[in-house]
C-alpha cells in the first residue's frame, strides 16, 4: 500500500488577486446640498423663535425674530440700513484691497527671491504675531479718529493671511518648471505671471478666504473708533436706547457679510479652478 505521504500533492492553484474597483459615487443634486447646508441656520432660527414664544428669551435680552424683521423694515424704510451698509462696505473693501495688494506683493517677493526672503520674511513673521486689535489705540494717536485709521486697521488684519498663503504657494512651485522657462528666455516678471501665480492659485484663494473673513472682523473693531456712519455706528445708537432688535439686525448683517464673502471665494474657485469641481 502506498503511504499517504508518498502521494504527490496536487499543484497549488494560483489565486489571482482581484482588486476591487472603486464604486463611482453619484453626484448629489444641488438642491439637496443646499437644503443640507440650510439645516443648521434653520435649526437656530426655530430655537430662537421657540425661546421667544415661550418667554424663555425676554425682549430685554434678545428681541424675537418677528421684532427683528420689523426692525429691518423700519431701518430700510428710513434709509438708515442702506447708508450704514454702504459706509461699512466701503471701509471693508478699501482695507481689504490694500491688505491683499501688500500681502500678495510681499508673498511673491519672499517666496520667489532669496534676497526678499532674507530681508522681509523675519519682519513679516514678527508683525504677524501682533494682534491687530492692540493697534487700535496706536492708530488713533497716529491718524486720529478719521476714516484712514479704520481702513488701515482692516488692511493690517488682512495683509498677513494673504502673505503667508502666497509665500507658501510660491515656494511650492516646481523649480524645474521655473528653470525651464528661464532657459527659454522668459523674464522674471513673466515667470511670476505665467507660471508661479497660476501654480500657487489654490494657496492664493485660501489666503483670500481668510483675509475676507478677517476684513469683517476687523470692520467691527474699526467701527468702534468713534464712527459716525456704518453698521458699528448703528449698533452704538441701538445700545444707547436698549434696542435689542436693532442690535440683532446689525449682528445678522455682519454674519451675512462674512457668509457672502465665503460664497464669493467659492465662486472664484469654481471659475478659476474647474478641475477641482470635476475631481470632486
Amino acid at each position: 500500500m502506498t503511504a499517504v505521504h508518498d502521494i504527490p500533492a496536487a499543484p497549488a492553484q494560483k489565486r489571482e488577486l482581484v482588486t476591487p474597483r472603486p464604486v463611482a459615487r453619484r453626484p448629489r443634486p444641488r438642491r439637496f446640498r443646499t437644503a443640507v447646508r440650510a439645516l443648521g441656520p434653520l435649526a437656530l432660527l426655530v430655537l430662537w423663535w421657540a425661546a421667544s414664544a415661550t418667554g424663555a428669551l425676554t425682549p430685554d435680552v434678545l428681541a424675537s425674530p418677528a421684532d427683528v424683521v420689523r426692525a429691518v423694515g423700519e431701518l430700510w424704510g428710513n434709509g438708515q440700513l442702506p447708508d450704514a451698509l454702504g459706509a461699512s462696505l466701503t471701509r471693508s473693501g478699501l482695507g481689504l484691497l490694500l491688505g491683499l495688494a501688500v500681502g500678495l506683493t510681499a508673498g511673491v517677493v519672499t517666496g520667489f527671491t532669496r534676497l526678499g526672503d532674507e530681508l522681509l520674511d523675519s519682519t513679516m513673521q514678527t508683525l504677524r504675531t501682533v494682534p491687530f486689535l492692540s493697534l487700535v489705540p496706536l492708530f488713533m494717536v497716529w491718524f486720529g479718529i478719521n476714516e484712514i485709521a479704520k481702513i488701515l486697521l482692516i488692511a493690517v488684519a488682512t495683509t498677513f493671511p494673504m502673505y503667508v498663503s502666497t509665500s507658501s504657494g510660491v515656494r511650492g512651485t516646481d523649480a524645474r518648471l521655473v528653470e525651464a522657462m528661464r532657459s527659454f528666455g522668459m523674464s522674471r516678471f513673466a515667470i511670476v505671471r505665467e507660471v508661479v501665480l497660476p501654480g500657487a492659485l489654490p494657496s492664493l484663494l485660501a489666503g483670500l478666504r481668510l483675509s475676507m473673513t478677517l476684513s469683517v472682523i476687523a470692520l467691527i473693531a474699526a467701527e468702534e473708533i468713534n464712527a459716525t456712519a456704518g453698521i458699528g455706528y448703528l449698533m452704538a445708537q441701538a445700545q444707547s436706547y436698549a434696542r435689542t432688535d436693532v442690535l440683532a439686525v446689525c449682528i445678522l448683517v455682519y454674519g451675512l457679510l462674512g457668509l457672502l464673502a465665503d460664497a464669493l471665494v467659492r465662486l472664484l474657485e469654481r471659475v478659476l479652478m474647474p478641475w477641482r469641481r470635476a475631481e470632486r
